[in-house]
């Protein structure tokens, strides 16, 4: 492909390479997921599935903003945040397995990723509850005098729980050093969002705590990605959390069970003329920073990298079960009662 001009000036400072592996990381999520759907058809992978088909631009714009540093907290749908954190899609794969190669060596499965040398802390089953873990860590940068900010992520269904208050304020209480994204997807599992929410427009509910909060495109990755930036800038010179509501949709029901009562085939098809991955495809290709035969090459790497992440999985020996002795699941083990 012949040079293109660098956009970094229309681009909020992202490069043309930038934005480009921020397409690959979008695909990369989407094929990753869509193959988790054909594993768990084929009892390949166990437990509850949650996939993050749609929501690709918000995981992969904020990561890009925060720094290797700066620490991550999720809920279970996580494995878009892993990814676009630079977890090893092998390890992440083979965690799905139960391998004993997964990131968390088998025994998290797909709504535990880890990846401490990451800073990437985990997704968490209990809803709202890791809202609160992030004040703690939060409180804990600020009294060490870190320069590091915790990115903490939740849908829309969390902020009605009292821990999104409770975690809002003891934010805004201490200035903690805390980014909340809310992940709109305009269903809490199966509620519409007018229907579980008295304020559908959920970063005003930051106004209770008097939170720095705003609402942005959650299909627009260059628009996540500003919004993170903001946000980060913010926390560091020590003025305290902020609430960024992103706005997107999930294509896929809220686990692999789901039936999807709650939503019309009519109302999904309308989202997904709006998907965030043709869209900023043909933004890159409008805008000359990517043409066909790139685009042709970097599927065609994608579905190889996810192929070899399967049948890296596959073939790796099951979770050992020694980590099911209690004695064994601590790092200073309790010693055995006389």
């Amino acid at each position: 492909m012949a040079s293109t001009p660098d956009v970094t000036e229309q681009h909020a400072g992202l490069s043309n390479e930038q934005l480009l592996d921020m397409y690959r990381q979008m695909v990369l999520i989407r094929n990753f997921e869509e193959k988790c759907q054909e594993g768990y058809t084929r009892a390949q992978i166990g437990g509850f599935l949650h996939l993050y088909v749609g929501e690709e631009a918000i995981a992969v714009g904020s990561m890009a903003a925060l720094r290797p540093e700066d620490h991550i907290l999720t809920h279970y749908r996580d494995h878009g945040h892993a990814i676009a954190r630079g977890l090893d899609p092998k390890a992440l794969m083979a965690e799905l397995f139960g391998k004993a190669t997964g990131c968390a060596q088998g025994l998290g499965g797909s709504m535990h990723l880890v990846d401490v040398s990451k800073n990437f802390w985990g997704g968490y089953a209990i809803i709202g509850a890791h809202l609160v873990m992030a004040c703690g860590m939060g409180t804990a940068l600020k009294i060490r005098g870190d320069k590091q900010v915790v990115i903490v992520y939740f849908g829309d269904g969390s902020t009605n729980g009292g821990e999104f208050y409770e975690a809002m304020n003891f934010a805004q209480l201490g200035k903690l050093p805390v980014i909340f994204m809310c992940e709109n997807n305009l269903v809490a599992m199966g509620t519409p969002i007018e229907i579980h929410s008295a304020v559908t427009e959920i970063y005003r509910k930051g106004c209770a705590s008097d939170v720095r909060s705003e609402r942005v495109d959650g299909n627009d990755p260059i628009e996540v990605y500003e919004a993170t930036k903001r946000a980060l800038d913010y926390a560091l010179e020590g003025r305290g959390p902020s609430l960024i509501e992103a706005v997107s949709y999930r294509f896929r029901g809220h686990s692999a069970q789901d039936t999807q009562k709650y939503r019309t085939k009519e109302d999904v098809e309308k989202h997904r003329a709006q998907d965030p991955i043709v869209t900023f495809r043909q933004q890159l290709l409008n805008e000359g920073i990517l043409n066909e035969d790139q685009d042709k090459q970097l599927l065609h790497e994608v579905e190889q990298e996810v192929a070899e992440a399967v049948k890296f999985a596959d073939e790796s020996p099951v979770a050992e079960e020694k980590w099911l002795d209690p004695q064994s699941a601590y790092a200073n083990p309790i010693p055995p009662q006389a």
